[in-house]
């Protein structure tokens, strides 16, 4: 009897101390009403912790109080969506405490989204829905079972007589699949913007663009002779290549690029943004180019080139904008301020939608 009351007891004691050793519970990141925002970390043992974002101009450093929480305040911060991560010893990790995270294969980092009190185009608002699917196509080209995300728009019945057109959007270089959702909004912009009437209900599909080890053109391959098809066996998807649009950011605006103009017969609407375009494909493609431009300029209703002035591949894409206006191929450009990032990205989606699939 007594020694099942020790181990009662002993059982009890190392419960409470397994409780008491758990960290506290934090919130982080908390937006206040003045729109700054206090990020927090609980550690005991780290030496040193930094948060850094998009909204500031530097790393700033956090203070640890005697419970072992690091936190800072920052701000007012501009209403937007922003990525952060902190940094504890000089690793980068994402916020513990933070479950909206950015879709991404290579940096580990948190998403702080500050709403405006007037919404934004990318922001969730009272207007009908549509919806985002989860779905699994065979590649031939790749030999694999590859995944790809479906956007059908508000009041889409899938057993209907209406058909849509459809937009293929790619994402960035270490992005995944799920990136235009998470980070771009793709489908609360789509909501939006055809809530207002300044976009038509389409199809948008966002496939996966990293191949490896397969080489980088394969995915082109994988698009045409694979992903199209799946979709158009599966959606009530318009056929024709008027009714078809291809757009991408950073990678994958490089590679709109590729897709687009090496099969205009099946795009008419290309819409690049700030494309990278030092891969062996876009060489392989446009170094001793000597395009049909009249064909070209015919079968394309819309091409289209953004980047932002502070982009670190702005005078690359300056540069490819003149090479395409030298061949005499119709090229709109929209140049703006800002970077590299889904700041501007979200805006080169919002313009694209209001301009495709309108004839």
């Amino acid at each position: 009897m007594i020694y099942c009351i020790s181990i009662i007891i002993l059982t009890f004691f190392s419960s409470v101390g397994s409780f008491a050793q758990r960290p506290p519970s934090i919130a982080s990141p908390q937006v206040h009403a003045n729109n700054t925002v206090t990020f927090k970390y609980y550690s005991k043992n780290a030496q040193k912790v930094m948060v850094s974002g998009e909204f500031l101009d530097a790393p700033q450093a956090m203070n640890k109080d005697t419970s072992g929480i690091w936190s800072i305040t920052i701000g007012p911060v501009k209403p937007e969506i922003y990525p952060y991560s902190f940094e504890v010893d000089n690793v980068q990790i994402s916020d513990p405490n933070n479950t909206y995270l950015f879709a991404n294969e290579r940096f580990k980092r948190s998403i702080l989204e500050i709403p405006g009190k007037t919404p934004l185009v990318h922001s969730l608002q009272n207007v009908p829905h549509g919806k985002i699917s989860y779905r699994y196509y065979q590649s031939k080209t790749l030999g694999t079972t590859r995944r790809i995300l479906v956007y059908t728009p508000p009041g889409f019945d899938p057993n209907g007589t209406k058909k849509y057109p459809v937009l293929y959007l790619i994402h960035g270089g270490s992005d995944t699949e799920e990136t235009w959702t998470k980070v771009g909004r793709a489908n609360l912009i789509a909501d939006n913007l055809i809530a207002q009437g300044k976009a038509v209900p389409m199809i948008i599909v966002m496939p996966y663009g990293n191949v490896r080890p397969a080489p980088i053109p394969d995915f082109t391959k994988d698009v045409v002779n694979d992903i199209i098809p799946f979709v158009e066996s599966n959606y009530p998807a318009l056929v024709d290549s008027k009714r078809r649009a291809v757009a991408g950011f950073s990678v994958g605006g490089g590679q709109t690029l590729n897709i687009g103009l090496t099969n205009t017969d099946k795009f008419a609407y290309i819409c690049s943004y700030a494309p990278y375009t030092s891969t062996e494909e876009f060489q392989k493609n446009f170094s001793n180019y000597s395009p049909d431009a009249n064909k070209i300029n015919s079968q394309l209703k819309l091409f289209t080139i953004s980047v932002g002035t502070e982009d670190f591949l702005f005078e690359s894409v300056k540069k490819n904008i003149a090479m395409f206006e030298e061949k005499k191929i119709r090229v709109k450009s929209y140049i703006v301020p800002g970077g590299h990032n889904w700041i501007n990205c979200k805006q080169y989606l919002a313009t694209t939608l209001q301009e495709i699939f309108k004839d």
